[in-house]
């Protein structure tokens, strides 16, 4: 007999364990080579493991077990020939017949004998009401009535039952509607998470300063070439590469915002790496425009899509999730306003956008609307000090004001390869 024992293989660099989110087949099932089996958490991401070789498949490990990379999660029996038409091997219909009908014979015993012993409910106008002396001892404990088994005659309610009767908790309102919860645990991600965001407030002086960004030069180039855009290149113009060209002019103005601490050095990168913050069905996830000061509007807003698409069928990898010298954010997506974003370590700083609202502003002496975002930059101010922070914001202000002038060269159709 030839088996194969599966191992959980490394997702990553300095990952050592992972969580079986979910078993993708049963004990037993027969398995085809490339299959995927399982989903397994890693503290990065979520991620397929595929079966190695045909054949039926014993599993070792259960749901939501941490198991250690290199160690055996299933057995594969490469032997075992596959069934036809089923993935459960055949069964005789002699063999199943005398069981099925002793089924029949033993269910219609049961129901015999449940009859036998069945008594009819005893039902009274009274059931469930109090007594004078029982009502009176429930208003006073503020206890509904509804909620009291009684045991008197016809299920009337004594005063016995209303003196035994739990007073609901402090605060409590009785309402007679549902009081069930639930606990789940925490997926290997959102543990990894959460201990990384407590971390990076307990060892980074962070602070975090504000601004606002005028979209009307955004809106009237997306209205006026999105769908030229889109015909040619295939993908929409979104706010999202507006900003990651705006980051990536201004980290090479202010070098030290694009830097990492490590002990008593700090490192700087003479390259852009953009870590973009996209919700998926795990939670949230962080992959990476490498090198995005080369990309044109057409490749950031292509490689986001690809990236995003890949976070929510759950495909995207470790190594497309490492790294990055700075992090965008968008919490206006979903409605936020106003926000302190947290730091994505190592890195130093991140951006985050909020929500677009329609608001007065004052222009050359003249009220007018305009659609304003408020930008937040937050910031490891060890490393960095107010002056870059502010400045770093500012460049990113003026280049979303003025697009043309400051991401496109003053020629916004070559910009945007049209």
């Amino acid at each position: 007999m030839s088996i194969l024992e599966m191992k959980v293989p490394s997702p990553g660099e300095s990952i050592t364990e992972v969580e079986i989110a979910s078993w993708l087949v049963k004990d037993g099932d027969y398995v085809e080579k490339d299959q995927p089996i399982a989903e397994v958490d890693s503290d990065k991401a979520t991620l397929e493991l595929p079966a190695e070789q045909s054949g039926v498949i014993t599993l070792k490990a259960e749901e939501g077990e941490v198991v250690q990379v290199g160690q055996v999660v299933c057995l594969i029996d490469m032997d075992a020939a596959k069934p036809s038409g089923s993935s459960e091997a055949p069964k005789t219909e002699n063999a199943e017949a005398p069981k099925a009908e002793e089924k029949v014979v033993e269910k219609a015993a049961i129901v015999q004998e449940a009859k036998k012993e069945e008594k009819p409910a005893a039902t009274s106008y009274a059931a469930g009401t109090p007594s004078p002396a029982a009502k009176k001892i429930l208003d006073e404990k503020g206890v509904d009535a509804a909620q009291v088994s009684g045991s008197g005659k016809g299920g009337r309610i004594t005063k016995n039952d209303a003196e035994t009767a739990s007073v609901p908790a402090m605060g409590a309102a009785s309402t007679g509607g549902s009081r069930g919860s639930s606990t789940t645990k925490l997926s290997v991600l959102r543990r990894k998470l959460a201990a990384r965001l407590v971390s990076v407030k307990n060892e980074t002086a962070m602070l975090t300063t504000f601004n606002e960004v005028d979209m009307s030069e955004i809106f009237r180039l997306r209205k006026q070439y999105k769908e030229e855009f889109a015909q040619k290149h295939g993908v929409g113009l979104g706010f999202m590469s507006f900003f990651t060209k705006a980051v990536t002019r201004a980290l090479q103005l202010y070098p030290d915002v694009n830097a990492s601490i490590d002990g008593d050095y700090k490192i700087n990168y003479d390259f852009c790496d953009i870590s973009i913050a996209v919700s998926g069905p795990k939670g949230l996830m962080v992959p990476v425009l490498r090198n995005a000061e080369t990309m044109t509007f057409r490749g950031v807003e292509a490689n986001i899509k690809s990236l995003a698409e890949k976070v929510r069928d759950g495909k995207i990898t470790v190594d497309e999730m490492t790294g990055g010298t700075f992090t965008v954010t968008n919490g206006g997506t979903f409605g936020s306003m106003m926000s302190t974003p947290i730091i994505n370590p190592p890195q130093s700083a991140i951006l985050g956008m909020h929500n677009i609202l329609q608001r007065p502003m004052a222009i050359d002496g003249q009220v007018v609307i305009r659609p304003m975002m408020y930008v937040a930059m937050s910031y490891d101010h060890r490393i960095i000090d107010g002056k870059e922070s502010v400045g770093f914001l500012v460049a990113v202000k003026e280049a979303i004001d003025n697009p043309v002038e400051f991401l496109m060269g003053g020629d916004e159709r070559k910009a945007l390869e049209l």
